[in-house]
Parts: C-alpha cells; sequence; structure tokens
C-alpha cells in the first residue's frame, strides 16, 4: 500500500499521468507585469489557457487601478491551465523559473516595483507545492542564481482575471515599446532554450 502511495506522488511530481488519468490542471503564477508572463505561458504546447488577472488580495480590490498602488495585497499574476499529459509541471517550473522572469527580485522586476510585482507561485496541490519546493532547492543548491531566491509559495485562495484589454496584450500589441523591451526578449529566450516546448517547435 506503501510503495502504491509512492508510485502515485511520483507519477503527479513528474507530471506523468496516464492519458486516461489526464485532467488539466491550474497554477498561478506571479513575475512581474502579467502581460511577459502570459506571453511565455501561452507559447507553450500543453498550455490550454493563459489569463492574466490578480491574486492575494480581495474581490473588491482586483481592479488595475487599485492593484497599482501596490496597497491590495494582490499580485499581477497569470492562471495557467495545462495538461500534464502533453507538458509537465517541472517544466512549467522551468520555464517559469529560468526564462520567464528572475526569482531573485524582491517585489520588483526590471523596470516595475511594487508588492504586485512579485516573485510568487499560487500551488493549487499539494504535488504543487512539494515539487516547488523542491526545485527552489535544487536551483539555490547548484547556485544557478547569484542572489537568493525570493519566491513566495501560498496555496490559491482566489484568483480573478483582469480587464479584458489586459488579455494577450502581447499578441494584440507587438510593437509596444514595453513589450518589445522587456517581454518580446523573454519570448525569445523561450525559443532557444526550450523549442521544443514551444507550439509547433521540433
Amino acid at each position: 500500500m506503501k510503495l502504491a502511495r509512492l508510485v502515485i506522488v511520483l507519477i503527479l511530481l513528474l507530471g506523468l499521468a496516464p492519458a486516461s488519468a489526464a485532467a488539466t490542471q491550474h497554477v498561478v503564477l506571479a513575475g512581474g507585469c502579467f502581460w511577459g508572463i502570459e506571453g511565455v505561458f501561452e507559447s507553450l504546447r500543453g498550455v490550454t489557457s493563459a489569463v492574466s488577472g490578480y491574486a492575494g488580495g480581495s474581490r473588491l480590490t482586483a481592479h488595475y487601478e487599485i492593484v497599482s498602488t501596490g496597497l491590495t495585497g494582490h499580485a499581477e499574476s497569470v492562471e495557467v491551465t495545462y495538461d500534464p499529459a502533453l507538458i509537465s509541471f517541472k517544466q512549467l517550473l522551468d520555464v517559469y523559473f529560468l526564462v520567464a522572469h528572475d526569482p531573485t527580485q524582491l517585489n520588483r522586476q526590471g523596470p516595475d516595483s511594487g508588492s504586485q510585482y512579485r516573485s510568487e507561485i499560487f500551488f493549487t496541490t499539494d504535488a504543487q507545492r512539494i515539487a516547488a519546493e523542491a526545485y527552489i532547492k535544487q536551483l539555490s543548491a547548484r547556485k544557478i542564481y547569484r542572489d537568493p531566491i525570493v519566491t513566495k509559495l501560498e496555496p490559491l485562495q482566489a484568483f480573478y482575471p483582469a480587464e479584458e484589454y489586459h488579455q494577450h496584450f502581447m499578441q494584440r500589441n507587438p510593437d509596444n515599446p514595453y513589450i518589445v523591451y522587456n517581454d518580446k526578449p523573454k519570448v525569445e529566450a523561450l525559443h532557444k532554450r526550450y523549442p521544443n516546448l514551444v507550439r509547433g517547435g521540433r
């Protein structure tokens, strides 16, 4: 019985659930402006949906102008829905930590500062929490980054989609100066580092 449970846990952690059990799962990721995080993750095969929004605060304050004050507890976030039969949670962590943002920046990301731009994973299962904790320990042990990783881990309480004009912002506004300077390089890095994970990639 214990062995069977161990096998199940390993399957969940590695994202190797059999096709018959491969229902979609979701996790909410924060790491700076949600435009870039969304643009990176919606490029991945196996990701069925990437929605920009807010997590960490209340429904009443889940509005861009209010969240921008940095006083709501919200983080600009992206709800990533994925098929574990096509992309594992570990692969999502690879992209999140090594491409989509800098996990050593505290309450900021690039040109943006404030707690709403913090690095945080809002997990939806214990398996995600365990996998994320182990991943962060591994990155730290390997000294992938010179500075300490400051990514927070919290269970998801609620996610509130952002205003419609924020959705798929990178796709709709490829020539926006902010996108060109801050976010387009992330997508280019994704294609270069993980071509096998990109939609239509090899």
